[in-house]
């Protein structure tokens, strides 16, 4: 298990709510001792001690949940140094001894290739890792490039490109529903299953982070790795084992199969939106484009919507959309399956059969199922609901990806080949939307989203979408 962390960007967001939390749960756990090194780098002008003052204070704000001697240890464990990460020199400083290291590339993306040219002159001793947080890259030559880099300096089971999606609950047990309860697996197709819907709509707004999302948007930050990746975990076909290689390979083999998007398709199956001013409970939100540090002339979008179809015997004739937004009235995040309804229903006119969906709800982590059952009155058919809620992992879900990648089980990171396919998919999107072939629509913080639109049912006539705020069924 590697004992030594240097985390690039050490003073941004990400360490401050997300990495040093997970580091005080693992210390907790008992899965860090007294001998692990927590190395910082940053742009700042700060000493060591300046930095372990900010990383206690981070710690109190963002990870009281953690026991005050496991904060205070992962604080105590931590060190500083000033860093170009574009500069050989300045990284080499960062990454002294001959102990392997786990170096975190907490960085925005445009910065990776910079980064992983200067490892590549300094070099790393052997068994190290590199983590690179998520875009990876910022389109599909990017990406390339990107893993091009990657080659010779760490083999590729040591490089984790990491989702942090991937290790909450709610998404690990998707597979944990499909794969071990026969009752589900059997009818897991297009044969039942008319529609999935994967949604992480929030009510934050930019919270301060135009230096990144600006330059990013919806569709990049939020559908082409979390929803994909959510994707893959739905529609896969069932691996022999849950080890990486027979894991990943069953990702990679959705993300082939989703069907090339035309001009014509994106035009009709994608949505981009931005939010205006308005209010979210009792706070007052600007437009985005009066948002600090934004740039209104990028056309960022805020709302992001996607419709999908594979390509598999599977999967055909199954609709897969997949939906981001931020400043919404209602925080929706999950994966709603919604399946067809019965052929048949004896009943006469007592009531109307509902959809039957399956959720896995992401955040609160649990799982409902929507069904038909009878009321009070017999033969009256009435909405039955079965709710499960999870028990709390034992660690968060950044703490769960650290772990993996001290000990080097690479399963829940994400391939090169994945990143490539997922860019893939959505690259006729980009090119789309940089034609402005698809207006960017507007609505107020706090609402639905962008109002429904009208489309054409498979069986030719007219149907509302889904109001973006809405669930499925």
């Amino acid at each position: 298990m590697i004992r030594r962390l240097a985390v690039f960007g050490a003073t941004g967001d990400l360490t401050a709510r997300y990495l040093l939390p997970a580091l005080a749960a693992l210390r907790a756990a008992g899965h860090l001792g007294d001998d692990f090194e927590l190395t910082g780098a940053s742009r700042e002008d700060w000493d060591t001690d300046r930095f372990r003052e900010w990383c206690a204070d981070q710690l109190d704000r963002h990870g009281d949940s953690c026991p005050a001697d496991a904060r205070r240890a992962v604080a105590a464990s931590a060190r500083y140094r000033k860093a170009d990460v574009t500069s050989a020199a300045d990284v080499a400083a960062v990454l002294t001894g001959d102990d392997p290291i786990a170096v975190y590339l907490a960085l925005p993306p445009g910065l990776f290739p910079h980064m992983v040219t200067a490892l590549h002159e300094t070099g790393l001793p052997p068994g190290s890792r590199i983590v690179l947080e998520k875009p990876f890259g910022e389109d599909l030559a990017s990406a390339r490039e990107l893993n091009r880099l990657l080659v010779g300096l760490v083999p590729e089971q040591a490089v984790f490109r990491v989702d942090h999606f991937l290790a909450m609950t709610t998404v690990q047990n998707v597979l944990g529903s499909r794969l071990a309860n026969r009752v589900l697996e059997p009818i897991w197709n297009s044969t039942h299953i008319e529609e999935v819907e994967i949604v992480w709509d929030e009510t934050l707004a930019l919270e301060g982070r135009a230096g990144y999302y600006d330059g990013t948007g919806a569709l990049k930050d939020m559908v082409q790795n979390h929803l994909l990746q959510l994707l893959c975990l739905v529609a896969m076909e069932p691996p022999i084992t849950l080890g990486e290689r027979d894991l990943r390979n069953r990702k990679v083999d959705v993300l082939r199969s989703v069907r090339p998007l035309t001009d014509h398709d994106v035009v009709h199956r994608t949505r981009r939106a931005r939010y205006l001013s308005g209010r979210i409970g009792d706070h007052a939100i600007p437009s985005y484009a009066d948002e600090e540090g934004v740039h209104p002339d990028r056309r960022t979008e805020t709302f992001a919507e996607v419709e999908l179809e594979l390509d598999s015997w599977r999967w055909s004739g199954t609709t897969f959309r997949l939906r981001s937004g931020k400043a919404l009235g209602q925080a929706r995040k999950e994966v709603a399956v919604r399946f067809r309804p019965v052929p048949h229903l004896p009943f006469g006119n007592e009531g109307e059969a509902l959809p039957n969906v399956l959720r896995f709800e992401l955040e609160p982590e649990g799982m409902t199922l929507d069904m038909t059952g009878t009321g009070a009155r017999a033969q009256v058919l009435a909405r039955l609901s079965l709710t499960a809620r999870m028990e709390p992992p034992d660690l968060p879900a950044y703490g769960q990806l650290l772990l993996n990648v001290m000990t080097g089980d690479p399963a829940l990171s994400i391939r090169g080949d994945e990143a490539e396919e997922a860019w893939r998919v959505l690259t006729p999107v980009l090119s789309a939307w940089e034609k402005n072939l698809v207006p960017l629509e507007e609505y107020p913080a706090g609402s639905d989203g962008p109002p429904a639109r009208r489309r054409r049912t498979a069986q030719g006539g007219n149907s509302d979408l889904l109001h973006p705020g809405s669930a499925v069924g």
